[in-house]
């Protein structure tokens, strides 16, 4: 392991497997997983967990067609599927390299076609969108959308190996909303059939689905942010499918001072003790993804206790109350996301404290955090960026 002085995040992979066994226990019979690793596996670095997920899928979901490459230059060979929009001008690529786009417009369509076709290397398979209620993107869920994906399904170079929607409110507690979605997919299905069009891979669950609705199984679900240990929301129920969380985020001391009554502390001067105060100065702030909107609300975890964040959160530093933590000292391990002895602190928590939403929070760690990789107890890998040269981004 690198020695990594200043801030990392550490993953635990051995939690990643245990999230993924515990969705499959519950799955229906028959149905498969995907893993979406989008948005650099939601901060926590999408080839490590697809690596550590890949016993379990049958394959991958990313958002843009670079984070597709990304993982096949990884090792990555199962299909993988481009949940968002891709532009027509990309379909040579997607035919050369097999990676399932989403279609859900004819200029799409017939512009893989014809990139299949030139390449001459077979149908290109895609997934059809269809839009049940999220309005964002997707075949319209009626007759002239159904005519459409029969008419796409007709186009020469074109496999359509697979039908999804997604959910809008699957992670409420009132799951009707979700249901009429549901229904409307499967009615979408019916007409679809009718017009000749038959697809082998039906998916609509996301994560709160599977933890919920067993019966929007269908052939395949799609595994997001229980991957990574977090529920979708306060409202999905966590009795049946217990996830562990997977990152953990760690910094260090870097100077105690003890500070009069009436000093304030960072920018604004937002805060001024009220007594004489030991202040903790610790080396991450928003410019690594840790939110400035827990500024005066959050806490951070040394020698097992909670110290309060003090003022503002600066780009790169914050400050934490120790006062009442006897024998605070440099270099001390600071906790900011999971556990030192009795005490947690969960992302969970931290998107309360702040009006954040959790998924945001892991997603928004950024480059400057080393990503640390634990297996078994052991790290088995590390990444960061601390080596990249600019010559390397030279063309020509």
């Amino acid at each position: 392991m690198k020695p990594y002085t200043r801030v990392y995040a550490e993953i635990d992979l051995d939690a990643v497997v245990h999230n993924m066994q515990a969705m499959q226990a519950g799955l229906a019979a028959g149905a498969k997983m995907i893993g979406v690793v989008k948005t650099d596996g939601y901060g926590h670095g999408a080839a490590p967990v697809a690596h550590a997920i890949d016993p379990y899928v049958a394959g991958y979901a990313v958002a843009a067609i670079e984070e597709a490459r990304n993982l096949q230059l990884h090792g990555i060979t199962k299909p993988i599927l481009i949940l968002g929009a891709t532009h027509p001008s990309r379909s040579r690529e997607l035919a050369e390299y097999g990676i399932r786009p989403a279609i859900f417009t004819m200029e799409q369509a017939e512009a893989l076609s014809e990139a299949a076709l030139e390449l001459n290397r077979g149908r290109a398979a895609v997934h059809l969108a269809v839009d049940t209620g999220m309005s964002r993107i997707g075949l319209s869920c009626d007759e002239a959308g159904a005519c459409l994906a029969a008419e796409i399904g007709r186009l020469p170079g074109i496999w359509v190996e697979g039908i999804f929607t997604h959910f809008a409110r699957a992670d409420e507690a009132d799951k009707a909303p979700a249901m009429r979605q549901w229904e409307k997919y499967r009615e979408f299905i019916r007409l679809t059939e009718e017009k000749g069009l038959t697809v082998p891979i039906h998916h609509a669950a996301n994560s709160a689905a599977i933890i919920e609705l067993g019966g929007t199984h269908w052939d395949m679900v799609r595994a997001g942010i229980s991957i990574y240990g977090m529920y979708p929301s306060d409202e999905v129920e966590r009795t049946e499918v217990k996830l562990w969380p997977v990152m953990s985020l760690h910094s260090f001391v870097t100077y105690v001072k003890e500070i009069p009554a009436g000093t304030e502390v960072s920018y604004g001067g937002t805060f001024k003790a009220e007594r004489a105060t030991k202040v903790a100065t610790v080396p991450i702030g928003y410019g690594d993804g840790y939110p400035r909107n827990l500024s005066g609300k959050g806490s951070v975890l040394i020698r097992g206790q909670r110290a309060p964040i003090l003022g503002r959160v600066c780009m790169d530093q914050l400050m934490a109350d120790v006062t009442d933590i006897p024998g605070v000292r440099v270099d001390d391990p600071v906790t900011l996301i999971g556990r030192d002895g009795e005490e947690r602190i969960t992302v969970e928590e931290l998107a309360r404290a702040g009006g954040g939403f959790h998924y945001e929070i892991v997603c928004d760690i950024g480059r400057r955090v080393p990503r640390v990789y634990m297996r078994d107890g052991r790290v088995v890998g590390t990444k960061d960026y601390f080596e990249d040269r600019y010559e390397d981004f030279l063309s020509g």
